[in-house]
């Protein structure tokens, strides 16, 4: 599938041509070519060339774009690669939908309209806000199966909201950090680009700020011309067909049904296809339908305990769960801890 013509579950996959290469590809590409790296060298493999980007009508899918990332990091060896990217990712150069971003009213609204309008501002990532009575709460789902580039893409997403937030607003904002991996022997770059507020090890990878700073007006907020760009942006949201990736639709779906019995069979009925059709499209994603159902019970998990601060029995019963030691076994395999183990853990 490499056609714009969305599937009937109304969601894009990772073979669909739709992100303009003279978009994102184009800024990671002006990077390498600072730093004397070879053009072609950094396409190889993409089936795009250079040439094409100049036209202004060349598009990628996900996956070649993940290409375009995986020689990125290899040819520039650079711990700093990902940050460096992600300095550059917003507003970025989009079109109308980096004019609507940058018009935002406040953070608040930037991350919504990243999240509204991902497949054209993060195709690639998928963020997820929680707001409690505090802070809000930011992580970031794999849209389209980044497999070993899921850090580099965090990092380059979280340097995004940060460098975002900080030259709309004038200053550094307190957010803290925690991610769901060792600390990285580059952990330098994570100091001068996201702050020294960080946690390592931890059961996932979130990063945090007061809800202070989130409401804080933006220097060019309530413009007419962010009314003209989301009109814009809609339009293009409606011709393709759809608004996520096809791993959001089945986490959605995951999610709404998380307290009933799932099965690969029972889902794929769901996305009105045979249960071999689904393993296949899941599988074109470098994934399969018991790892999804993982990922979704770990992170409702996560969130009940962290955020809603549930219990071991209250978190058991909203995933379906009717033994509490099946439960704890679960979630061991899920985050490698045991919900005991949580304990000074909380995303806070």
């Amino acid at each position: 599938m490499t056609g714009l013509a969305p599937d009937a579950d109304g969601a894009y996959d990772c073979d669909q041509r739709f992100i303009a290469a003279h978009h994102l590809p184009a800024v990671l590409i002006d990077m390498a070519r600072a730093r004397h790296i070879d053009t072609h060298h950094l396409l190889r493999g993409s089936e795009l060339f250079y040439e094409d980007i100049l036209t202004g009508r060349a598009l990628i899918s996900p996956r070649q774009c993940l290409r375009l990332f995986a020689n990125a990091r290899r040819l520039l060896h650079a711990a700093d690669t990902s940050f460096l990217f992600g300095q550059r990712l917003w507003p970025g150069h989009y079109g109308a939908s980096s004019a609507l971003l940058e018009q935002a009213d406040h953070l608040l609204q930037a991350l919504e309209l990243i999240r509204d309008y991902r497949p054209l501002l993060s195709p690639l990532l998928t963020p997820v806000m929680h707001l409690d009575d505090h802070h809000l709460h930011l992580y970031w789902r794999d849209s389209c199966g980044a497999d070993d580039l899921s850090t580099f893409l965090l990092e380059a997403s979280m340097t995004g909201i940060v460098a975002l937030a900080r030259r709309q607003q004038g200053e550094r904002l307190p957010w803290r950090f925690q991610f769901a991996y060792p600390e990285p022997g580059y952990v330098e770059q994570y100091w001068v680009h996201l702050g020294d507020e960080l946690s390592f090890d931890r059961p996932s990878t979130v990063m945090s700020l007061p809800r202070e700073y989130l409401l804080r007006p933006w220097p060019s907020s309530g413009s007419t011309a962010a009314q003209v760009a989301r009109q814009s942006c809609n339009e293009q949201l409606q011709a393709w067909g759809w608004s996520c990736s096809f791993l959001d639709r089945v986490h959605e779906h995951l999610n709404r049904h998380i307290r009933q019995p799932l099965s690969l069979e029972r889902v794929a009925a769901a996305f009105d296809t045979s249960p071999a059709s689904f393993k296949r499209r899941l599988a074109r994603h470098g994934t399969h339908f018991q790892e999804q159902l993982d990922l979704s019970r770990r992170d409702l998990a996560l969130y009940l305990y962290q955020v809603k601060g549930y219990s071991n029995e209250e978190v058991a019963l909203h995933l379906g769960f009717n033994d509490v030691t099946n439960f704890r076994r679960s979630f061991k395999r899920w985050t490698g801890r045991t919900p005991s183990e949580l304990g000074g853990m909380l995303w806070t």
